[in-house]
């Protein structure tokens, strides 16, 4: 399993939240108790391989109407070739399928992870908002950056 091996992707995920790298037995336990029978996680497998997850959650709490995602990809050699635009119209398209009654689906990355960036650009999404200067690492501050898709946007970019 790509998790286990290359911790690169570490340096994109919010590296400034300094969140603990998991073992693969504590990422396995996680993974069983999270992700199965839950449509709002999943597995990103590719060659028989898991090389990534995707998940969502509610921003607003209870009101569950402001759903959020994220997107990893562990494996170095699935980045820079057109996968996670691939899984990110997957999830986007699966996550108003599962959610008929809200009106917007969106992500926050940080303006060092250039590729995320260019996913939310490439497919279609709205760069909705960037807030300046609030993310550390590095000795070096980074911008928090907002992309967004309302249903019918998300639906017209679908016909195209």
């Amino acid at each position: 399993m790509a998790y286990d091996g290359d911790l690169e992707w570490t340096k994109w995920n919010g590296p400034y939240f300094n969140n603990p790298i998991l073992t693969f037995e504590e990422f396995k336990k996680v993974a069983e108790e999270n992700y199965l029978n839950n449509p709002y996680r999943a597995v990103i497998v590719y060659e028989n391989k898991v090389v990534g997850q995707v998940s969502a959650f509610w921003e607003d709490g209870e009101l569950k109407n402001w759903l959020e995602f994220g997107i990893l990809l562990y494996d170095q050699n699935t980045w820079s070739k057109g996968m996670g635009s691939i899984v990110t119209k997957l999830w986007i398209t699966h996550l108003f399928e599962i959610t008929p009654h809200i009106h917007r689906i969106g992500f926050t990355t940080w303006s060092g992870n250039k590729g995320m960036m260019k996913v939310g650009e490439k497919i279609g999404m709205t760069k909705e908002a960037q807030i300046r200067k609030v993310r550390y690492y590095q000795k070096k501050y980074y911008d928090s950056i907002k992309y967004g898709v309302l249903r019918n946007e998300w639906l017209l970019l679908q016909e195209s």
